[in-house]
This record gives structure tokens, sequence and C-alpha cells, in this order.
């Protein structure tokens, strides 16, 4: 089974890459629509995605879902989509006046193929959020879920082959086994969030392939009371931001 999944993994990295050979400038209109498909598949199913990960947490409140992971996404959508034409614009650079009657120009380019593999505690955002700058800059994207979120990761995948071809967007699922193939690929970036000990794994497997990594590492964002605070005040302050 693992062979079997492997080998899609390597299908799809190659399909990918094979488009965006052939399309490495996707234009404003098709990075426009690749975004308001993804924000169609937020909107459409979010009471499958709240059920989906209540299921795999046994018990978690949908209103913390639509606030922490569905509004994150369709605001961060929104937003590429209104900044979309400004970030794909050609940009005048100053030429010195030994390079004159010469000219410089910044160019954004798309990367190419992009990995993201994901955390368990807010699957849906940290998988998700990632793909909208992605896709924004023209990329290709694969997505490697927890195997910890069982119900949701299967619904992704679904809902992603339901409104993308494979070529542009892909999930792969799969154990840890399958998450170390899938950071061994030659990715032109990859995006990894979750600890520090696996980030670490991650970043030598990426080292091989001289793979651009982000490693956004998990932390318990500790709080210290100094003597001179006012109690009342900090109190106040860090229950609101843990809760």
């Amino acid at each position: 089974m693992l062979q079997t999944r492997q080998n899609v993994l390597g299908e799809r990295f190659h399909l990918q890459r094979a488009a965006f050979e052939a399309q490495p400038f996707p234009n404003f209109d098709v990075r426009k629509d690749r975004l308001k498909r993804l924000l169609a598949l937020t909107e459409r199913h979010e009471a499958d995605i709240c059920t989906a990960i209540d299921t795999d947490f046994g018990g978690r409140s949908a209103h913390e879902t639509r606030l922490a992971e569905l509004f994150v996404v369709r605001a961060g959508i929104r937003h590429a989509l209104s900044h979309l034409r400004g970030w794909m614009r050609e940009r005048r650079v100053a030429t010195t006046m030994p390079f004159l009657p010469g000219r410089n120009r910044l160019i954004p380019q798309p990367l190419g193929v992009i990995g993201i593999v994901s955390p368990w505690n807010y699957p849906f955002q940290l998988a998700v959020a990632p793909v909208i700058a992605a896709l924004a800059a023209g990329n290709r994207v694969l997505i490697k879920p927890s195997e910890l979120t069982p119900a949701f990761s299967a619904l992704l995948a679904k809902l992603v082959a339901e409104h993308f071809a494979p070529d542009e967007l892909s999930v792969i699922s799969g154990d840890a086994k399958m998450g170390k193939a899938f950071v061994s690929m030659p990715f032109d970036h990859l995006l990894f969030t979750g600890s520090t000990a696996v980030g670490r794994q991650v970043a030598t497997a990426a080292a091989a392939n001289l793979t651009q990594v982000t490693l956004e590492l998990g932390g318990k964002s500790p709080a210290i009371f100094d003597p001179s605070c006012d109690l009342d005040a900090a109190v106040s302050s860090i229950e609101y931001g843990k809760l």
C-alpha cells in the first residue's frame, strides 16, 4: 500500500512539474480562477469541514473551526484576489550610469511545484492558507496533511479533487513514512508546519535536493509574570490570547 501511495506521489509530482514547464507564467485570469475555486471549496463545504474536524478531535466547537480556520482562509483568499494584479506587476528599477542606456526591471516569477506539509491542530487553515500564496504566485501545489486527522484529510483530498485538476493542486495522504517520502521530493519550495524535531528532519531531507524551505515550528508560547506587572491586566490579556 505504501509503495502504491509513493507511486501516486511521484506521478502527481511529475505531472505538476510537466504542467508548470508547459505554462511557467500563468496569467492573471488563470490565477484568479484558481483562487476563486479555492474560495468556493471553502464556502460550499463549511459544514462538512467542521464535521470532519469535530470527528477527528473527538469533539471540537464548530465556532472555533469557523473563526480560527474558515474565516482566516476566506479573508486570505479575498486579500489575494484584491492585490493579485499589483503583486504580478512588473516594476522599473533605477539603472546606474555605467549601465546606461540599459534598463532594469523587477519581474515576479513563479517557482514551480510547491510542497506543503500541514499539522493536525488547525488542519484546514494550516494546509490551505499557504496554498493561497502559492497559487497567487502562479505555482502548482502538493499538500501532505496530517495522518492524525484522517477524516479531515480524506475530506480535503476529495474536495480538492472536485475543484482542481491534479496538475494544479493535489492532496497526498499517508502516514509518517509517506511524509518522509514527500519531503524528499525535489520541490521548488517546501513549507512545513510542525515540531522543531521533525522540522530538522525536513530541512535535512530538503537539503539533499537544494530545496528552499519555510519552517513554521510550533512552540508552547509561555508567559512569564514579572513582579512589577499589573497582575489583573496581565491575567486578562493572557486569558484572552490563550482562549
